[in-house]
């Protein structure tokens, strides 16, 4: 995983929002401002599905309950998304995470800098430049936690901030394990046949800070896009929704719910499950009022891994024929990475076979 890998391409590096928003919180420049034709034509919003949106008990499914994993299978299909309860990582983790998060983003500019991304890699603190009109509306901190070979310890934040990453990281892979074992039962596997497909299970952690602004309507924090990855497990702040996802054509808000991780299947998923399972597009709103702070933990596979669709997942599928080519991991991210087209309109042009 070196800086010139599919992985972490360098890009140039973006102005701090939450700067621009201490000197002045009316304004908000005109690359970060959506067209008003993008606006015009958003999808409408859903509120009331929110509480429609699955929930998965990790302890039963740990157990191979089939209520569970049927619930699981659902979810995936219907879905792309679900929430995670009793997954065993305790309290202390998660707001130990959360304390050591707020006090960094406190921190004058200077002393943050100090782990600012290198302009060779996309580690570190700050924001990069995406191939995008339209700038989204946050400063995130970008790290590469496994496998430890892969880590560059130098633009990792001190103290407590970095052993509060080290813990909440290693508890939560023990959950992406679990979620990745069980998908692997639901495919018609044994339980270990996903993770073997991956080689080595990658896994970025990016805390993203996203400002209040002034433009909640037209600014968004995070652009509408799928995750190029196998899964992503998000941790939300208890009391400020921005997370919303696509559903049937609208979106649809993941209102936080206390002590439970959002959890959604990527692109890897979709290719392996030949379509039964899809991921999802997904965005992040801004807020007038209030900061959010985001934990997002992507597990990837090694990027010689092959990924192609399973073969009891075409026998599944109508006509039981592949609808994905076979791609390696690192090619399908170098030729993702630049296209310049929002949503997830990148599988299609990647990975589908033509019709």
């Amino acid at each position: 995983m070196e800086s010139k890998s599919a992985l972490y391409a360098p890009s140039a590096p973006l102005p701090n929002v939450q700067e621009m928003v201490k000197i002045d919180p009316s304004q908000v420049p005109a690359n970060y401002i959506r067209n008003e034709t993008d606006i015009a034509n958003d999808a409408a919003f859903c509120h009331h599905l929110s509480s429609e949106v699955p929930i998965i008990d990790l302890y039963l499914l740990s157990k191979g309950h089939q209520e569970e994993l049927t619930k699981l299978d659902q979810a995936c299909k219907e879905w792309g998304f679900f929430l995670v309860v009793n997954h065993g990582v305790a309290t202390e983790v998660t707001n130990g995470l959360k304390e050591a998060a707020e006090k960094f983003f406190e921190l004058p500019l200077e002393e943050k800098n100090k782990i600012a991304i290198p302009p060779n890699d996309i580690q570190g603190y700050g924001h990069t430049q995406v191939d995008r009109k339209v700038l989204d509306w946050s400063d995130k901190l970008v790290l590469l936690v496994y496998p430890h070979q892969y880590r560059k310890l130098d633009l990792w934040p001190p103290t407590p901030f970095k052993d509060a990453i080290e813990k909440y990281s290693g508890d939560v892979r023990r959950v992406a394990e679990e979620l990745i074992r069980s998908l692997s039962v639901i495919m018609g596997m044994e339980k270990d046949a996903l993770l073997r497909l991956h080689q080595e299970l990658v896994q970025p952690l990016s805390v993203a800070y996203y400002p209040q602004c002034s433009m909640p309507d037209k600014v968004l924090g995070l652009s509408a896009h799928s995750d190029k990855g196998t899964l992503a497990i998000v941790m939300q702040e208890d009391d400020v929704t921005g997370l919303q996802i696509k559903h049937n054509g609208k979106w649809v808000p993941i209102k936080p719910i206390h002590d439970a991780f959002v959890v959604n299947v990527g692109d890897i998923i979709e290719m392996w499950s030949n379509g039964k399972y899809k991921s999802i597009e997904h965005r992040v709103v801004t807020n007038e009022s209030k900061a959010r702070i985001s934990y997002s933990t992507f597990f990837l596979p090694h990027q010689n891994a092959e990924i192609e669709p399973l073969d009891q997942m075409v026998l599944e599928s109508p006509g039981s024929l592949p609808l994905y080519k076979k791609v390696t991991y690192g090619d399908y991210l170098r030729k993702t990475k630049d296209m310049k087209s929002e949503g997830k309109t990148h599988v299609s042009e990647v990975a589908k076979v033509e019709s």
